[in-house]
């Protein structure tokens, strides 16, 4: 099972819940905005992987977080269905979290 670091605020993290939840991929998701012990543990994980390096540079939070059971930490939820052969679809269409509004 993937766990998933996110928060409900997030576009790009209802998008990805969204789209695991259509290809039946099981996941547990954490929030970091609805609980301090999830924002904890994804501030540790984040500023202990070089995954976030280039997110942490332009000041992207980082969300959503993948991890899988092995460890392996990606936030790009996109090109992990892609990789599998899998569709992604977007339904909202909205500001980012980021301040640029490029990302969360």
């Amino acid at each position: 099972m993937i766990t998933i670091y996110g928060s409900e605020m997030c576009p790009d993290c209802r998008e990805c819940k969204r789209n695991f939840d259509a290809h039946g991929i099981a996941y547990e998701f954490l929030s970091v905005t609805e609980e301090l012990k999830n924002l904890r543990a994804f501030l540790i994980l984040r500023d202990g992987n070089a995954v976030f390096d280039r997110l942490k540079a332009i000041h992207d939070i980082g969300l959503p977080a993948c991890v899988l059971e092995d460890g392996t930490v990606f936030t790009d939820w996109e090109g992990y269905l892609k990789d599998r052969g899998l569709t992604v679809t977007y339904t909202e269409i909205g500001p980012a979290c980021s301040l640029d509004g490029k990302g969360c």
